[in-house]
Order: structure tokens, then C-alpha cells, then sequence
């Protein structure tokens, strides 16, 4: 099969070429349509129990986690222009496009009784422009007096202010929200400017606007710095130039087309398909390495070009191309999980590795053959003095010293095991940013001066009409708050019994004192008050806390980002008191919010790469079976991959790197790349135990001498490859790039030491005749394409270049 695939390479290049440009156009035409995502990318599946509660909950209140916040930290805040300044900074947000509410303590309403109307009337605190200090003070005092304001507009005790702006459903999650949060930034760095002050930002919409931008110009960064890394060290590898600039063609083409699939797909640019580009990058290189190096050793045989690269497409295509596809089953078995983020990345990703191949197995042969044969220069890495020594060093190691090999690797499986004893799971909503970013250092300046911000929502429904203004139902959501709040992990609660006890509070000429819930006596006179209360927008003030039917209320809570572990345990707490408090048979609770779908996300999301990891292995080790038709090869096959695994794992338990979703992630990219060198070393074997008549020992040499090379070429390129992740602001990239490098360069020692020591110890249980017989066929040399076939001129020059193929 690959003989008839080699001629119709050769025999059809210039139509291939044709093709392979037309749609390069029209990908590259595509890709300038690519956008970045500003949606929260939802973990859970659309039918989980916690998404339904969650979509229900939004479908009742509207949208949650749509609030940017500000703070400032200032003794001095209530200074007559700063304070005028602070109002008209509000007022200049909230006419914005995009904005509906600003709230802050400069913004505040006070409730009057209008006895006559039998309603209360809100009536702003402050003027548009208070007009002297002695007003300002006086105001002061009596909006620092409301308990309703304490301690979520301000904080007293550290002089911290907060403002907050509600931003609309329709802004929040197209690509409008960046230029709304530039407009922010411009007219809020006009306030702190004047008056030297540390404005501090944070807020889902923020944070998201934030990370976007600098995934945007993380993207461009790795793709320039991939493409850079690869080609320094195919040059000090290879020593020419036409080797790397070739090979960098076939990756660029791929990004391209890569890029071009996702507008095809209606893909979005997120957090994992931004490090698309410059994997494909990466894990390109490898199949031009393996190519030109096959072609090179193949020319030096019999000085025939077109031979040459005949025999490259039938002695490895097969090889590439299980490589290629066990590659691409590390990163499909995302599409298994309900994540529609990580199906995207695995439908991509596998897609385009297989394109990678594709354009590799055609374009490399082609290029050469209208390029002059090698020189001798051109083919001298081949004679390499250091990968020449390296390998021969392995060959001693593998004929002599294999009791060493396997009592190291023994040492390694058992530090392996107690290392992962040490693994903990756990994630946070910002811990992919370092701790020195200005986001993580804002939110964590909220979680000190204002109980966080990460929303958490109790959904109480009281299953009768109206039963939410009952006393006895507002005693319990009331005993609740007094529950919850005794934890430092979460604020006070907004709801509709802080309304009704600040709508007591009006009742009785706002008094401090009477900052309670209503008594028997006058609840129903304060709730009938209340429900005819007009902000003088038309908006109700029900409409916030309870639904039109008045039998499903809401209590809304801030907490801070206390990872998955914690809030595990904090969401037993929660609905530990929720079922001491509110009894099963009248009431149904639910507890949601974006902390809550966070954490059940990332549990779920772990759960599902745990799966998704299996899935690989199960994968990749069938289509080993398939290839070389032994069940006993596989099992050996597979511990040199698995081993590395192990150790990356326990490097995570022993430095305290915990698993999280992009730290699993690891485990599939790596398998499916460390197997690549498995399959073409068995490969290289298989062909040579025909050619050896079956010496196990000879052919185990012969496949290390010439698979060593290019696998570590391809392994030196992978482990700086995907080191450049290192260099990105985001921990889970980083911690991908470290993890998947240092896997990947164990992977590669395992596989020239531990592989052939196997295959050697095991020769008698492993190399049976399925596998000398496989279902694939093994390349024969007497098998060529004859050069006639390909139209090939027999004109040589006097220095035996052989013409191109007609």
C-alpha cells in the first residue's frame, strides 16, 4: 500500500501542490475570521443536576456574576472634590453602553416612609454634587449609619470603598465587553491619576476581559517563539537551511490550516485552543525530522534520489502515520468528556496532527525531489560524533547492563508510588495566574477588606404563592445568614430579609434600633409598603430578591477563592445548616452560583480526563495490536511509556503541584507523544529481524542505531518545545509545558534503554511469530517502485544528481 501511496506522491506533485495551495488560501482566508471566546466556559454537561440548578436559578434572577468591582483604599475619601470626583466617576460609568447599575456608598438610596401614599419612596443619599464639606460629613454619617451598606460598599475599619457596575447580559459575553472594559480603565485611571491613588479591579467579567487579552497576546508570542526554538535547533541539528526552512513551511501551513478549521468549526479562541498553533508547532518538527533523516540515510546507500524518497514514504509512512494517529488519540479522547472546552480543543487538535501528517508525507518528498540530492555536508549529521558516541553508549548499556536498567527502574516505579500517595486535587477560579499578577493580588485585596467576590447564590423555594413573605420563612433565611456568616470564607447575605429589615427600619423613622425583621404586629403593613417601592426607574425592588409569584426567593453571598478542596467541604457545610433550618417538606434549597458550578466543573472535569486518559491508553495500545499483531508486544510496549507517566506524576506529589484540569491534561498529550518513539523503534525492528533472518539481538542493535537518532532529535525538540510554556503568565500553561518536557524526556531515555532491554531480556516470550508476521506488512526492499513507473529521466550528471520525476 505504501508503494502505490509513494508513486502517486511522486507521479502527481505538481496537481498535490496545486491542492495543497488552493486550500492553503482559502484556510488562510478563513483564519482572519477567527475571534477570541468571552464566554465562561462551561465545564458541566447541560443536563448535570448543578447545571440545571444553575440555568434555572438564572432563568428566575437573571444573569449572575455580571459585576465589575473597584476599591479604593483612603483615609481621606470624603474630601469635597474627591468625593464630587467620585460621584461623577459613577455617574460617567453608568452611561456607558453596556452598563445598567452602579452602586457604591456615593450611589446609596435611604427608604422614607410616605405615610399618606402607604409606600416607601427612595431618595438618594447624596446630591449629583455635594456642595460643602459640612454637607459631606453630614451625609457621610448618615449612610455609614445604615447596617444595610455595611460592609459591602465600604469597610470601615481599613477606609476601603467599593464601587460596583452591573454590566448587561447582552455586553457580558460577546467581544463588546474589551472595548467597555478600555472605557472603564480610561475614565477610572482619570480619577486615581488626580488624586495618586491604587485603584484596585476585580469581578468575573474583569478577570475574563483581562485573561483574554493576555491569552491573545500569549498566542502570537508562542507561535513566533515555537517557530524560532524548532528552527535553531533543526539548523544545529541538520547544518542547513533548506532543511529548516522546508520543514517550518510544512508546520506554518499547518497553523494556518489549524487556525482555518476553528472559523470552520465555529470555534472560538480560548485558553487550550490558543496553545493549538504552537503544539502543532511542536509536534510537527518531529515528522520532517524523521522523513528527511530516513532520506538522507536512504540516499547514502545507493545515491538515487527518487529511490530514495520512494523508500521514505514505504519504509516509514506506516510508522508516521500510527504515530501521527496515536498522537491524535491523546488529544481526542477530550471529545469524550462533557466539556464543550475541551471538545473543542480535541477535535482540533486531533484533527490537525493528522493534517501535520498529511502535509509532511506529501510535501517533504516533493520538495526534495525538485531539490539537488544531498551532499556530503547535507548528510554529516548523520556521522554525528556525540549522537554517534550517546548511541553507542546505549548499545553497551542495553547488551550489558541491564540488571542496572531494570533495578533503576524499579527505584523509579516505587519513588513513583510514594510520590503520588502525595498528590492532592484541588483548583482555584485564578490560580493559573501567578501570585505576583495584579489580578490575583486584586481579588485577594477583596477577599482582606470586602469577604471576596466569587458569587454563591441559596435558591430557596417556599413551595406556596407568596410564602416568602411569610415571618416564619424570613426567620429562617435570616437564621441562615447568622449560620453562614460565622464563616470567614463568606459574607453576609443580600436578600429580601436585609430589604425587610431596612424596610423596618424606614417604618420607625430610621432608627438604628429597629434594623430587624418585622414583628407579627407590622409585617404585613411593612411587606404591603414594600411591594408598591419605587426606585424611580420602574424597576421593583422585589424583582431583585423574589420572583413574580413571591414563592421563590434568593439570598446572594460573596466568598473568596478558597479552591475546590475547600469548597467541597464548605458546600457540606452549607447544606448542613440549609437542612437544620428549612424543613424537606416545605421547602426545596438550592445552592448554586459561579463558585459552586466552578468547583462541581473542575470535580467533573477531572473525573472526565481521568476517563479520557484510559481512553488513550486503551486507544493507542489497540492500534498497536493492530500494527504489529501481538498482544504480548503491546504490554511490553506500553511500560516504557507508562513509566515516565508515573514519574511526572510523582514530581507533581512531591513539589505540590495538585492535580487540576490542566495539570491532567499532561498525562494524554504526553502518552500520545512518548508512544510515537515506541512505534517507530518496533517498527525499525520488525523490518530488521527479516532482514537479520530473526537475530533478535542484531536487530534490537540496528533499530537503536538508526531510530536512536531521530529520536533524539525529535525528543531535544519536544522537551524546548513545549519548554517554551514555561515562559507564559498562566500556571496551568506552565505547568503543562514543565510537566509534558520532562515527561517527554524520560520517555525518550525509556524507550532507548528500557524498550530494547525488554525486548532483549523477553525475547523468547514477546518476539513470537504474530508479531514477525504482522497484519501490516513489512516493507521489502526488492519491492520498489520501478523508476520507470515514475516517469524518472535516467540522465545523471557527471556528480550523480538524478533529474526530477518528468
Amino acid at each position: 500500500m505504501w508503494n502505490r501511496i509513494a508513486g502517486l506522491i511522486l507521479r502527481n506533485r505538481i496537481l498535490l501542490l496545486v491542492i495543497i495551495g488552493l486550500i492553503t488560501i482559502f484556510m488562510g482566508y478563513k483564519a482572519r475570521f477567527v475571534e477570541m471566546s468571552y464566554q465562561y466556559a462551561a465545564l458541566l454537561p447541560d443536563d448535570d443536576p448543578a447545571s440545571v440548578e444553575y440555568e434555572r436559578f438564572k432563568n428566575t434572577f437573571g444573569q449572575e456574576g455580571n459585576v465589575m468591582f473597584f476599591a479604593v483604599q483612603d483615609p481621606e475619601f470624603y474630601e469635597l472634590e474627591k468625593f464630587n470626583d467620585w460621584i461623577a466617576l459613577g455617574d460617567s460609568l453608568k452611561a456607558l453602553d453596556g452598563i445598567d447599575a452602579v452602586v457604591s456608598i456615593a450611589h446609596t438610596y435611604n427608604i422614607n416612609k410616605n405615610s399618606k401614599a402607604k409606600r416607601f419612596e427612595f431618595e438618594t443619599i447624596f446630591p449629583k454634587k455635594v456642595n460643602s464639606q459640612q454637607e459631606l460629613d453630614s451625609l457621610a454619617i448618615i449612610a455609614e449609619s445604615l447596617p444595610f451598606y455595611q460592609g459591602s460598599l465600604f469597610n470601615k475599619e481599613t477606609n476601603t470603598f467599593l464601587m460596583g457596575i452591573t454590566v448587561n447580559a447582552r455586553i457580558i459575553n460577546s467581544k463588546a465587553r474589551e472595548p467597555m472594559v478600555v472605557k472603564v480603565r480610561e475614565i477610572t485611571d482619570r480619577f486615581t491619576s488626580k488624586y495618586n491613588l491604587d485603584m484596585k479591579y476585580s469581578g468575573l467579567p474583569y478577570i475574563r476581559v483581562v485573561t483574554a487579552q493576555m491569552i491573545k497576546k500569549e498566542m502570537n508570542m508562542f507561535i513566533y517563539l515555537s517557530l524560532l526554538v524548532t528552527a535553531i535547533i533543526l539548523f544545529l541539528f541538520f547544518r542547513s537551511f533548506k532543511v529548516v526552512f522546508f520543514s517550518m513551511l510544512v508546520v506554518g501551513l499547518s497553523v494556518i490550516w489549524a487556525v482555518g478549521s476553528m472559523v470552520l468549526f465555529d470555534y472560538k479562541i480560548t485558553l487550550l485552543t490558543a496553545m493549538l498553533p504552537p503544539l502543532l508547532v511542536v509536534i510537527g518538527i518531529p515528522n520532517s525530522v524523521f522523513l528527511i533523516n530516513k532520506y538522507h540515510g536512504e540516499y547514502i546507500r545507493h545515491n538515487n534520489k527518487i529511490r530514495a524518497l520512494q523508500r521514505v514514504v514505504s519504509k516509514i509512512g506506516n510508522a508516521t502515520f500510527l504515530t501521527n494517529l496515536t498522537t491524535a488519540s491523546g488529544f481526542a479522547t477530550f471529545i469524550v468528556t462533557s466539556s464543550q472546552i475541551l471538545k473543542e480543543f480535541g477535535v482540533i487538535a486531533a484533527l490537525n496532527i493528522m493534517v501535520v501528517f498529511v502535509l509532511s508525507l506529501l510535501l517533504i518528498p516533493i520538495i526534495f525531489s525538485f531539490l539537488n540530492p544531498p551532499d556530503q555536508k547535507a548528510t554529516s549529521h548523520l556521522e554525528n560524533k556525540m549522537t554517534v558516541w550517546f548511541v553507542g553508549r546505549l548499545v553497551r548499556i542495553v547488551l550489558n547492563k541491564r540488571t542496572i536498567v531494570y533495578s533503576i527502574s524499579v527505584i523509579f516505579l516505587a519513588l513513583g508510588i510514594l510520590g503520588i500517595s502525595k498528590m492532592k486535587s484541588t483548583g482555584y477560579m485564578v490560580d493559573d495566574l501567578p501570585h505576583d499578577n495584579v489580578i490575583f493580588q486584586d481579588l485577594k485585596f477583596f477577599e482582606k477588606n470586602m469577604d471576596g467576590i466569587m458569587p454563591l447564590e441559596v435558591m430557596v423555594e417556599t413551595k406556596k404563592k407568596a410564602g416568602v413573605l411569610k415571618l416564619s420563612t424570613l426567620k429562617r433565611l435570616d437564621a441562615l445568614n447568622d449560620s453562614l456568616s460565622t464563616y470567614p470564607e463568606i459574607s453576609s447575605s443580600v436578600s429580601i430579609v436585609e430589604a425587610a429589615k431596612f424596610a423596618n427600619q424606614a417604618y420607625f423613622n430610621g432608627k438604628e434600633k429597629y434594623y430587624d425583621l418585622p414583628s407579627n404586629q407590622t409585617r404585613n403593613i411593612i411587606m404591603s409598603y414594600l411591594a408598591k417601592a419605587d426606585t424611580g426607574d420602574d424597576s421593583k425592588l422585589f424583582s431583585t430578591f423574589v420572583d413574580s409569584t413571591q414563592s421563590i426567593t434568593r439570598m446572594s453571598f460573596r466568598m473568596k477563592d478558597i479552591g475546590t478542596t475547600r469548597m467541597e467541604e464548605m458546600e457540606q457545610k452549607i447544606l448542613k445548616h440549609v437542612s437544620t433550618i428549612f424543613p424537606e417538606d416545605q421547602y426545596t434549597v438550592h445552592v448554586t452560583g459561579s463558585s459552586i458550578i466552578f468547583f462541581k466543573g473542575n470535580k467533573y472535569l477531572i473525573k472526565n480526563l481521568f476517563i479520557s486518559l484510559a481512553l488513550a491508553i486503551f486507544l493507542i495500545a489497540s492500534f498497536m495490536a493492530w500494527m504489529f499483531s501481538s498482544k504480548r508486544m503491546v504490554v511490553v510496549a506500553l511500560l516504557p511509556n507508562l513509566l515516565p507517566l508515573i514519574i511526572t506524576a510523582a514530581l507533581m506529589g512531591f513539589f505540590g503541584i495538585p492535580i487540576k484540569a490542566s495539570t491532567i491534561l499532561v498525562f494524554s498529550i504526553a502518552f500520545g507523544i512518548s508512544v510515537d518513539d515506541t512505534i517507530h523503534f518496533l517498527a525499525k525492528y520488525r523490518q530488521e529481524l527479516k532482514a537479520t533472518n530473526w537475530s533478535i539481538r542484531s536487530s534490537v542493535v540496528l533499530a537503536l542505531r538508526e531510530t536512536g537518532q531521530s529520536m533524539m532529535y525529535t525528543s531535544i525538540i519536544l522537551f524546548f518545545g513545549f519548554g517554551i510554556f514555561a515562559l507564559s503568565d498562566f500556571g496551568g500553561t506552565v505547568s503543562l509545558g514543565i510537566l509534558v518536557s520532562l515527561t517527554l524526556l524520560s520517555a525518550m531515555l525509556s524507550n532507548l534503554i528500557l524498550l530494547p532491554s525488554l525486548l532483549l531480556t523477553l525475547e523468547k516470550f514477546i518476539t513470537n511469530r504474530s508479531f514477525k508476521e504482522p497484519l501490516l506488512q513489512i516493507f521489502d526492499e526488492e519491492e520498489d517502485i520501478e523508476l520507470d513507473d515514475l516517469r524518472i529521466a535516467p540522465s545523471e550528471n557527471k556528480e550523480g544528481k538524478e533529474d526530477a520525476v518528468n
